[in-house]
């Protein structure tokens, strides 16, 4: 037997370990572990809700301060932690963050006790000059706080998040050759997606230049975080400048009608159901006239010339050319003819003037006339349009189309709000069609998935799935397994009272048992219930223990044979 015994153990080692599986089956087959398994089931879900309540419990983080130094963080720290507020490390950058809701009171709490104490910046750090300083140590700590508050009036814009000013200040010389002007750089950090416009470059560019004595606009250098250059090299000419302007004009002006249209047809289309574009032809030439005007009649000022008296005769002067044949006749030769009123070669009568002078023949003279004078100057300003293009496309509706009275309506509200004028060739065209894709919602909507319920919502969704899953996979099974194990003891028990009965039964011959006819019926043989090792031990007389060794032999063969072999090793020893 022992020999037997020792050669089939072998056997069933490599058996055991070649089939990890059935390892892994028997182990879960144990009765200490299946009673233990719902347990451990449990502890599992529930460090999985925990976790998993953490992960979602924790609210979002905003950053408070970055680039502190490290007394300054941890003072921060030590006051966040006594006023019960949240606060973290960032172990990367070492930002401070607190959670979104306890942000601005953080703040609040960090500036009523003087917190973060960082170097003093600005003006002040000349508060910090000690005495019998050097003039060139005066002027660099005066520079250096003319830059750090033209970088804190820059952050002041609204896209502008952080900002650096450098400045190149040259030495004052008594030479005008060997002077030079001063110079400055900027570095701005913008906020995500923002930029700035030219306006504000300008602004930040005139800002600098204003602050440094000497520094022309044109010294002025500004860069963004990217490395993007926003200044224009060289600066912009005149033309340049008015070219830009005029672009800018003309853009505000369709701007203007763009937005009044909007304004219009929004409440009676509603917003995303039509599209509008104006075009401004603007007249952007300055004109200026000069006009002068004068009255037909004027007053005599001053009058000039001469006149010649009537001869003796018509007859031209004639004889031999020489000094005495030009000389006049004596004076008794001279006749004065009278000639008659309104003949030819004298003065013609004026009606209602005076009489012509008989003895006048022709008259020269100059007059000046004191005239009135109107001068007018006209100088007409830039901007007004010279013609006008609308153009407006209305979404069908879902069902049917617009009639034409409903497109003829709206262009009358088009050309009313745009200011239609028919001699400029102005053009207003209206159209109705289906737009591409499907009706979206407004713009301005933000998405559903950016709403601030949402993370709430999914929590509070998440706390009681979780709470629900220990319910029915940890609690619910243990409850069950607690009943039937209850059964099964009740089951147990009436087994092993049925089986004492049965045993009494066999002692004295076996029993009978009446049937529904009422004659007697063999009674079913009583299957014995299980023996274990301690029921053996606690037997009193050894016929009673003789039987329970048979039955536990019986029931337990495998463990009866190692016993047996355990016997035997001990007598030969």
């Amino acid at each position: 037997m022992s020999t037997a015994l020792t050669t089939t153990t072998p056997a069933a080692v490599p058996e055991r370990f070649a089939n990890p599986l059935e390892q892994v089956r028997g182990l879960l087959a144990q009765p200490a572990v299946r009673r233990s398994a719902p347990m451990a089931m449990v502890i599992g879900l529930v460090g999985a809700a925990a976790l998993a309540w953490t992960t979602l419990a924790t609210p979002t983080q905003k950053t408070l301060f970055t680039g502190l130094a490290d007394a300054d963080k941890a003072a921060v720290m030590q006051s966040l932690e006594q006023a019960n507020i949240g606060a973290h490390v960032d172990d990367g950058t070492g930002a401070i963050t607190v959670d979104e809701e306890s942000y601005s009171r953080a703040r609040m709490l960090l500036a009523s006790q003087g917190l973060p104490k960082q170097a003093p910046g600005g003006y002040a750090i000349l508060d910090q000059l000690p005495m019998g300083v050097s003039r060139a140590v005066e002027g660099e700590r005066l520079r250096q706080a003319r830059e750090t508050e033209l970088a804190r009036s820059i952050q002041d814009i609204d896209a502008v998040i952080e900002a650096r000013v450098h400045l190149a200040t040259p030495e004052a010389s008594v030479f005008v050759r060997d002077a030079a002007a001063p110079s400055a750089s900027v570095i701005v950090k913008l906020a995500p997606g923002r930029s700035l416009s030219e306006a504000q470059v300008a602004s930040i560019i005139n800002l600098v230049a204003s602050s440094v004595p000497g520094m022309k606009p044109d010294a002025v250098t500004i860069v963004d975080q990217a490395g993007a250059l926003l200044t224009k090299p060289g600066g912009r000419d005149a033309a340049g400048a008015i070219r830009d302007e005029r672009i800018d004009f003309q853009r505000r002006v369709e701007d203007k009608y763009r937005q009044q249209l909007t304004q219009l047809l929004t409440p009676l289309l509603g917003a995303g159901n039509f599209s509008a574009e104006v075009q401004a032809d603007v007249n952007l030439d300055e004109t200026q006239a000069t006009r002068e005007s004068y009255e037909k009649q004027g007053a005599l000022r001053a009058e000039t010339g001469q006149w010649t008296g009537n001869q003796k005769d018509n007859a031209a002067p004639g004889g031999i050319p020489g000094a005495l044949s030009n000389t006049p006749p004596p004076a008794s030769q001279l006749q004065v003819p009278t000639p008659a009123v309104g003949a030819t070669g004298g003065p013609q009568p004026v009606a209602g003037g005076p009489a012509p002078d008989p003895n006048k023949q022709t008259d020269s003279y100059q007059r000046a006339y004191d005239l009135g004078r109107e001068v007018s100057v006209t100088r007409a300003a830039p901007g007004s349009v010279k013609r006008l293009s609308v153009a407006v496309v209305l979404r069908d509706p879902e069902k049917g189309r617009r009639t034409a009275m409903e497109i003829n309506q709206i262009t009358d509200l088009v050309k009313s709000a745009v200011g239609y004028d028919q001699t400029r060739q102005d053009q207003v065209t209206v159209i109705s069609r289906q737009f591409a894709g499907a009706a979206t919602d407004m713009a301005d909507k933000a998405p559903w998935y950016d709403n601030s319920w949402l993370p709430m919502l999914a929590r509070n969704l998440t706390a009681i799935i979780i709470a629900l899953l220990v319910l029915f996979m940890g609690v619910r099974p243990i409850v069950k397994g607690m009943a039937k194990k209850r059964e099964d003891e009740a089951k147990a028990e009436a087994a092993a009272t049925a089986a004492g009965s049965a045993g009494a039964a066999g002692a004295t011959g076996g029993a009978t048992v009446i049937g529904p006819d009422g004659e007697p019926v063999p009674a079913m043989p009583m299957v014995a219930p299980p023996v274990n090792i301690d029921q053996v031990e606690k037997a009193g007389d050894y016929g009673e223990r003789l039987d329970l060794v048979r039955g536990f032999t019986r029931d337990n063969p495998a463990r009866a044979a190692l016993a047996v072999r355990d016997m035997i090793k001990a007598d030969q020893k």
